[in-house]
Order: C-alpha cells, then structure tokens, then sequence
C-alpha cells in the first residue's frame, strides 16, 4: 500500500511551480510507509532518544567526577558516550519533528552541518572503538608496561588527534559536494542527512567523489576493522600460551564488552555496503530501517552493556544509590 505524498513535499512541489526554485531538502523518514505507522514511528524515534541521553548520560556522568575510573578505559568510554549523544540530539529531534508536525524541510546549510556532524561522530566512533582494542592489547599482552605506555594523558591526547582526523574526513565529504547540482530532486530517503543518500541525488560527474569516498571509507571503516581484528588474533594468542588457567577467563572476560560493541557498530554497516553492491536490497524503507538500526540502536546498547558487565561502574551505580536513598530516609 504505497504512502499519502507528505504535505512538506506537496509544499515544495508548489514551490518549484510557481518558480522560485527549491531552496530545501526534504527528508521523507520512511517513504513507504501509510501515514498511519507515523505516530508509532515518532514514538520509536523518541523513546530511542530518551534512553540514548539517559543512558550515556549516565555513563559520563558517572565518570566524569569519580577519579577512580580517570583510567585510559574508562575515559574512551566516556567520549564514546559523549560521541553517540551528540550524534542522536544532531539526528533525532528533526526527524521526531518531521513525524509529528509535519516539518521535514532542511535548509541546504543545515543539511550540510547535519552531514559534516553525521560524518565527523561517525568516523569517531569507528577510531575510538579502534583505541579500545589497541588498549586491550596493551593490557594484556604488555601488563607490566600497562600503566606506563597507556596513562591518562596520553589517551586524552590520542583521543583529541582522533577527533582531528574525523573532523578532516568529514570536513573533505562535505567540501566535494558543496556546490553540486541536485536536478530538480530535493527528496532524502532517509532519517538524516548523509553522503550515503544526498549524493544519488547529484546529476554531476560523480568519478572523483567515488575516488575520494572509497579512500576515505578505508580510513574510516576498514582500516580500524582491520587493526581490531589483528588486535584480537595477538591477544588469543597471548591467551592460548598463558600457563594460569585461571587467567585465561578473566583476560578474555576483559575483551567480551569490547567485542559485543565492535559487533554492532561494524557487522550491520558491513553488510549494509555488501548489500548495496550486489543489489539484495530494493526498498528504500528497508534501507533506511537497517540504517536506524545500525546507527541508533548501539547507541542506546553501548552503555548498558558497559554499566551491566563492568564491575567498578556497578560499584560506583550502588554506591550512588545508597547515598540516594539514605539521604531520603
């Protein structure tokens, strides 16, 4: 059952008739659903919201002030959960606004600072993610060299160069299709700017952007990926020749939450990118779902994950709690 034609569109269809020319994207969320499934779709965005700024909320504020966990660890963690909510308080509130009032436009400037921030988180989760296995490394194949390689500062600074590098990725996606013709098609199929659907858009020679995408998507994506997967195949190996037996379950025990979180960052966007070269998908609304799930979802999950499996942040929960309760009593 195909969907009523939104009224944001409708409005800038008459725009374009009466000659003043489009000066707006519209993002259509998911183009294929009955008017309907709207509600419910706004409801699912705004609760993902919600449990996004709580729960990395929580997590950098249970950080920030407690010096026990200044720990390089700790601190990737905390910038991961400061990446994610800004990534969803960038994303979330337009396409929750589009659902219930109806308001999808977006100016040309503000889907480029949209874009430029999707990117720029984007790219900075997939390096901070990247630090973590680097950090595991360390931990377990140099312990005794642990707290001097691997210091408070010097994850700071790392940190600060990564975000550097994520800045210059987006900064140059974005710079490429500044001043591009769009052909009279101002639709976004999707639930926030991104090169993935702005660019199909563009009627121009698209050679040098796939050039420079395909590299940068090496930077981005593959070459964390790559060293995560190395990193884990030197630290089986360090774990299979350990003597202690006893050993080998706490040093791997250290690794499963990295691991779970690696999973649901990399595993859905490499299959969404396998997808898209050999055609197994053909529904924009199927699209732009694996994109939500792949981008929103972890985002929620990432904290919990770290609160439910990491045991000094569930000491630091309870002993908040206890001190919540006994100054209510």
């Amino acid at each position: 059952m195909a969907s009523e034609e939104p009224h944001d569109w409708l409005l800038l269809r008459e725009d374009m008739a009466n000659g003043s020319g489009a000066t707006d994207f519209v993002l259509m969320g998911f183009p294929g659903v009955p008017q309907g499934y709207h509600i419910p779709i706004s409801l699912a965005f705004f609760v993902i919201y919600m449990m996004s700024l709580g729960a990395n909320g929580t997590v950098i504020a249970l950080i920030l002030p407690k010096r026990n966990l200044h720990q390089p660890m700790y601190i990737l963690v905390a910038n991961l959960a400061l990446s994610d909510l800004l990534f969803d308080t960038v994303t979330l509130p337009k396409i929750i606004a589009k659902y219930w009032f109806g308001d999808g436009r977006m100016s040309f400037s503000g889907c480029y600072f949209q874009m430029s921030l999707v990117h720029l988180l984007g790219s900075l989760d997939s390096y901070l993610i990247m630090l973590m296995a680097g950090d595991r490394l360390i931990a377990i194949g140099q312990p005794l060299r642990y707290a001097a390689l691997i210091t408070p500062k010097v994850t700071l600074i790392i940190c600060f160069f990564s975000l550097v590098l994520a800045t210059g990725v987006s900064s140059v996606i974005t710079f490429l299709i500044l001043d591009v013709p769009f052909c009279g098609k101002y639709k976004i199929n999707s639930c926030f700017c991104s090169r993935t659907f702005v660019v199909p858009l563009i009627c121009s020679d698209l050679s040098t952007f796939r050039v420079v995408n395909l590299s940068l998507s090496l930077i981005v994506l593959l070459v964390p990926l790559a060293f995560i997967i190395l990193s884990y195949v030197i630290i089986i190996g360090v774990i299979n020749s350990s003597l202690r037996s006893e050993n080998l379950g706490k040093m791997f025990y250290t690794c499963t939450t990295h691991l779970l979180v690696t999973g649901m960052y990399y595993i859905p966007r490499l299959f969404l990118y396998v997808a898209s070269y050999v055609r197994l998908i053909d529904s924009a609304d199927a699209d732009v779902l694996i994109l939500c799930l792949y981008t929103f979802l972890p985002h929620v999950a990432n904290p919990v994950i770290y609160c439910l499996r990491n045991k000094e942040i569930q000491v630091t929960l309870r002993d908040l709690y206890r001190r919540k309760v006994g100054s209510l009593m």
